[in-house]
């Protein structure tokens, strides 16, 4: 079944950074209806430790979409994901899973276009690679754009602990003013 993604993009006027990851997980979106009601915006599912990470990180509570959207209002962060559409192999959010890819590339495009990011996180290492690949003439045309590759909030990647993925966030995220 195709899937589209459920979330859009979220840019704040002072946008200053751009966070991707690869396209939501399968309680956000069956088809176009969100069959989970507290997977509400990015990264939210059950399992995802990027919500409490940033928790920890900054001290406050994320509970809702509002307080997420409010703090990266703040901190001029943007999120999108780099694919729109895709369909599920299997009935899980492995990356790996997905295929039959229509790619953000318009809505990415007007991100840097109209705004000044210096810096995209990616959320795992996944995203990193495609974007790479798929993204060849924006990686040209900005070339003062840092790329720095977050570790993946999933509990699937456990090379790194929660503890010590919440000190590499604190490093590389920007702080409140």
């Amino acid at each position: 079944m195709v899937e589209k993604h459920a979330f859009g993009n979220f840019v704040p006027q002072n946008a200053k950074y751009l966070i991707l990851g690869s396209f939501p997980g399968r309680q956000a979106v069956k088809g176009n209806i969100a069959i989970d009601a507290s997977y509400d915006w990015f990264y939210a599912t059950k399992r995802n430790q990027f919500w409490p990470i940033l928790e920890a990180v900054y001290g406050l509570e994320l509970s809702n979409k509002l307080r997420r959207q409010k703090l990266f209002a703040e901190l001029g962060i943007a999120m999108a994901d780099i694919i729109y559409q895709c369909e599920r192999k299997k009935g899980n959010n492995l990356d790996t899973n997905l295929t039959n890819f229509i790619y953000n590339t318009k809505a990415i495009a007007e991100i840097l276009e109209s705004k000044q990011i210096d810096k995209i996180f990616f959320s795992s290492r996944y995203v990193e690679k495609k974007f790479k690949q798929i993204f060849k003439e924006i990686i040209i045309r900005y070339p003062a754009i840092e790329f720095i590759t977050l570790p993946s909030p999933s509990p699937r990647y456990a090379r790194m602990s929660k503890d010590e993925k919440i000190k590499k966030y604190k490093e590389l995220l920007p702080k409140i003013n």
